[in-house]
């Protein structure tokens, strides 16, 4: 995990039937994310904790949780302690986000927080040193093939300005309609994390894409 950009792709967009297959193909990412829905915090529904259990199983990439869940101060541990590589819960969905992470950290899992669109990044800001990772939505989250959002890089350009400024090591992440273009648009804005699905999965060569997203987002960031 030692790239100066990382390339989650998000399971969402894979064949379910086939996920061992599917995760075979993007062997050249850094992690796989997994959405995690509850049809209450968002309009879908996705895994489970036994999904998740057995993807473990089946392949050697980290497993990058994303909770779109109401119930995260109950849940977010319990996925920690499945040993996943790290666990993202909404800010939406919580009223005390530093609390959690930092019992997420305690597991030994990645804490991440996530903020909607409509969010305000500017809360979290002074407290972004208690989180290995913010997740910036580019989409609404709930469903995958949505457009990209690009009055959502603002909260990119501020938060990676603080993360510099203090030389905190935190992890700026996207989500949602992230492509060759788009992910260009997301590394000059901050990102070094991107999440992507369909432009993956949809491939015929989805390890190359990776690549080829990897290389668009590098040749972008000002972090590499």
């Amino acid at each position: 995990m030692t790239m100066p950009v990382r390339i989650n792709p998000s399971i969402l967009a894979a064949d379910f039937a086939h996920l061992a297959t599917e995760l075979d193909r993007i062997s050249s990412a850094d992690a796989v994310h997994v959405d995690v829905m509850d049809n209450h915090f968002v309009p879908n529904l996705t895994f489970g904790i036994p999904v998740v259990e057995r993807l473990l199983q089946v392949t050697e990439l980290p497993l990058d949780m994303h909770l779109m869940i109401t119930d995260v101060d109950r849940w977010a541990p319990t996925f920690a302690e499945l040993g996943v590589f790290s666990v993202t819960f909404h800010a939406e969905a919580t009223d005390e986000p530093v609390a959690l992470a930092r019992r997420l950290r305690q597991i030994g899992a990645r804490a991440g927080i996530a903020i909607k669109p409509g969010t305000p990044v500017e809360p979290y800001l002074d407290v972004l040193a208690e989180f290995d990772q913010l997740l910036v939505m580019t989409v609404e989250p709930g469903f995958g093939g949505q457009s990209f959002m690009p009055e959502t890089m603002s909260k990119l350009v501020a938060a990676r300005e603080v993360a510099s400024r203090s030389g905190l090591d935190v992890w700026l992440q996207v989500d949602g309609g992230i492509n060759e273009q788009t992910i260009e648009v997301a590394a000059r804005a901050g990102a070094d994390t991107f999440v992507a699905g369909s432009s993956v999965f949809g491939a015929d060569d989805a390890g190359a894409q990776v690549q080829l997203l990897r290389q668009r987002a590098l040749e972008h960031t000002h972090v590499a």
